[in-house]
């Protein structure tokens, strides 16, 4: 799930404690686990052409009857356009201006590029004594949308070729904490609760978090999905650099 700048105004504390060994009063060694010192956060979601980016897992067909699809950029003003699905899983490339399409026309998704750009997001998220807590609001989803939260890891600087993100689900493995639904007007809130705390951004690794509208109503556990067949990430957030970095 890809990103092109993790910059971001947050309201941040983070600051790292290291694991100590120490004595108890036998004499004897024992371990005392040291967790993350308290950290608070406040962020905003964004869609990718407001990083101007192509959007990555929704189509639009610019020539009409032309059964060409391609992927929106900030250039393309005609918000009535409908939005289709690709044929084919496509991988993300967000930093290709190249790799916009043409691709063979799959199934329409319901929904135009003006409702899909509508969309907004901000949270909140909290790591005290190893559990974190993450709240979010969403507004101009896809109504009645089926849709998931994913921690994302990328290279930083990314690579050249770009070699994609590695997703995980938010909460539990198995992905079950990480389902959402929107309601009717598009608005939903997604909380969770959850050990260990999120990783944030490192030395070679740029962290987010992004969530996913699944189109065919179905989620799939530890895996996001085939993109841009069923799976469509619709906004993203990058996560600041851990303290001292």
């Amino acid at each position: 799930m890809s990103v092109k700048s993790l910059l971001m105004t947050t309201s941040a504390l983070v600051v790292l404690a290291a694991s100590a060994a120490v004595a108890d009063s036998s004499g004897e060694p024992s371990t005392q686990v040291a967790y993350d010192a308290p950290v608070a956060l406040e962020f905003n979601f964004k869609l990718h052409v407001e990083d101007n980016l192509a959007e990555q897992d929704v189509l639009i067909e610019r020539e009409p009857g032309s059964g060409r699809l391609y992927r929106p950029t900030a250039g393309d003003r005609d918000l009535s356009l409908p939005l289709y699905a690709a044929a084919e899983p496509l991988e993300h490339q967000p930093f290709d201006e190249t790799a916009n399409g043409p691709w063979p026309k799959g199934r329409a998704l319901g929904i135009t590029l003006g409702d899909w750009l509508s969309a907004k997001g901000e949270a909140s998220y909290s790591c005290a004594n190893g559990e974190g807590s993450l709240t979010a609001d969403f507004t101009g989803l896809v109504p009645d949308g089926v849709y998931t939260m994913w921690h994302f890891f990328m290279a930083s600087p990314p690579t050249e070729p770009f070699i994609g993100t590695h997703d995980l689900p938010i909460g539990t493995r198995d992905g079950a904490q990480s389902v959402f639904t929107a309601d009717k007007s598009g608005k939903a809130r997604f909380e969770a609760a959850f050990k260990p705390c999120l990783q944030l951004t490192g030395e070679h690794l740029a962290a987010g978090l992004a969530i996913a509208w699944h189109s065919d109503g179905q989620t799939y556990g530890a895996l996001p999905g085939d993109f841009a067949t069923v799976s469509h990430v619709h906004l993203y957030a990058g996560l600041p650099k851990r303290s001292g970095l």
